[in-house]
């Protein structure tokens, strides 16, 4: 005898609600990057270049010190929030 269609069915949906909470999940964290990396490039006085040209028109070295940038602002924001995490103990 077949299989039931409607088993497999309910399992796939059950998948893509999953996927769908993690697309949202990773669309905020996505926003978040964003709004990073166009200050660091602003930071970094390379904005006018990317609004011109696009993200590819970034060489090797400025996508390099994007993500330095990007890199020590994540740090200092941790640092930050465990000294305030130790203080308020």
């Amino acid at each position: 005898m077949p299989k039931s269609s409607a088993t497999g069915t309910l399992k796939m949906k059950s998948k893509a609600d999953k996927k769908n909470q993690a697309s949202d999940i990773g669309t905020t964290r996505d926003n978040e990057n964003l709004k990073l990396k166009i200050e660091a490039v602003r930071a970094l006085g390379l904005w006018e270049k990317v609004r011109a040209s696009g993200w590819g028109a970034l060489t090797a070295a400025e996508s390099g010190s994007v993500g330095g940038y990007m890199t020590r602002v994540r740090a200092a924001a941790k640092r930050q929030n465990e000294e305030s995490a130790h203080n308020s103990s």
